[in-house]
């Protein structure tokens, strides 16, 4: 199955503070073996005791040093400056109406908030389809979406965007009870909403992937091309987690029905959000035994072979590869497999 991840298968308040010693060590130990991924930051306590508390969150919501991210179809006015972003954040009551949620507090005691905003209120154009080129913005002030922007931003504000766009997703998708199809209400604090009807409660719900770089007895790595994705553009291989399976097991099964492929010494090494829209991508490693032939599905895979360090740098150089962009957990475990930097241009 196909999954997420770039695998194949008014007055505004801006900017964000640099994060402790002890912050940087517990993103680290949270991002598994490969350090902080791009969408695995933040700086925001979620603030989670409050989420069952209207008064507080009236408060909050009163309060003129509380900031509000306003989303428009998944993006957020953000500030470009040179090889930097920051959030354009506004108080409440330069707000538009629209669905809200909590997105927690900082040390300071300021309260972060996310509003579903109109459509077109920012003037925010369509999302480019996944894998679309994409040139670095320009300086300025302008819509964006976090595929686009995260790279650039600091901790506080990736974290905060990814939360707005995984919440408002949700609440997108999950507008009917699924018992008895009447419209929910959405809690105060937007991380539930209830049935007016027959009282039952919903919770946000994720996607479970899994996405693993897979290397053989030379220690070349797989990579693979969908068949959605058009020439050169490749990745690590991934796929959705199904019903009653262990990440595991659904690692060994994506890479076999994919590549006809088996493999052991499956292992975790991190995981990030991937909110578009609902993924949480689990990162793995795997070993492929010596003597396997690759034998694509010929349904979500056009090609897959294995490249060795030099031949990967070789032809991502000339151009003949294209990488999956930094945002994306793929490109990471790609990279940390290479041993250095390398460009990611999708």
């Amino acid at each position: 199955m196909t999954a997420g991840g770039a695998g194949a298968g008014g007055t505004a308040s801006v900017g964000a503070g640099g994060s402790d010693a002890a912050r940087e060590q517990e993103a680290q130990e949270i991002a598994g073996d490969l350090g902080g991924f791009v969408l695995a930051r933040g700086e925001v306590d979620r603030a989670s005791a409050r989420r069952e508390d209207p008064d507080w969150i009236t408060a909050a919501w009163a309060d003129d040093r509380t900031r509000v991210l306003v989303l428009d179809e998944g993006q957020a006015l953000i500030r470009f400056g040179d090889g930097a972003a920051e959030l354009v954040l506004v108080p409440p009551a330069q707000a538009p109406e629209g669905v809200r949620f909590l997105l927690g507090t900082d040390a300071d005691g300021t309260a972060y908030f996310g509003v579903v905003g109109p459509p077109g209120g920012l003037g925010a154009g369509a999302l480019p389809p996944p894998g679309t080129d994409m040139a670095a913005p320009e300086p300025g002030v302008r819509p964006a979406s976090l595929r686009q922007a995260a790279t650039l931003l600091g901790d506080r504000d990736a974290g905060l965007f990814t939360h707005a766009v995984a919440l408002a997703n949700w609440h997108e998708r999950h507008t009917h009870c699924p018992r008895c199809g009447a419209l929910t209400v959405p809690a105060p604090a937007g991380h539930m909403r209830r049935c007016p009807v027959d009282g039952s409660e919903h919770f946000p719900r994720i996607d479970p992937a899994v996405i693993m770089l897979v290397t053989d007895d030379e220690d070349r790595c797989l990579l693979a091309r969908n068949r959605m994705w058009p020439p050169r553009r490749v990745s690590i291989l991934a796929g959705f987690v199904e019903a009653g399976e262990s990440a595991e097991q659904a690692v060994a099964r994506e890479v076999r029905e994919e590549t006809g492929i088996a493999v052991s010494g499956i292992r975790y090494v991190g995981s990030q959000a991937w909110p578009m829209p609902q993924s949480l991508m689990l990162g793995f490693r795997a070993d492929a035994g010596p003597g396997q032939q690759i034998i694509v599905d010929d349904e979500e895979i056009a090609e897959a072979r294995w490249l060795s360090r030099a031949e990967l740098a070789a032809e991502v150089a000339s151009g003949e590869l294209l990488l999956p962009p930094p945002v994306s957990i793929a490109h990471q475990i790609i990279q940390s497999w290479y041993g250095g930097p390398l460009p990611g241009t999708w």
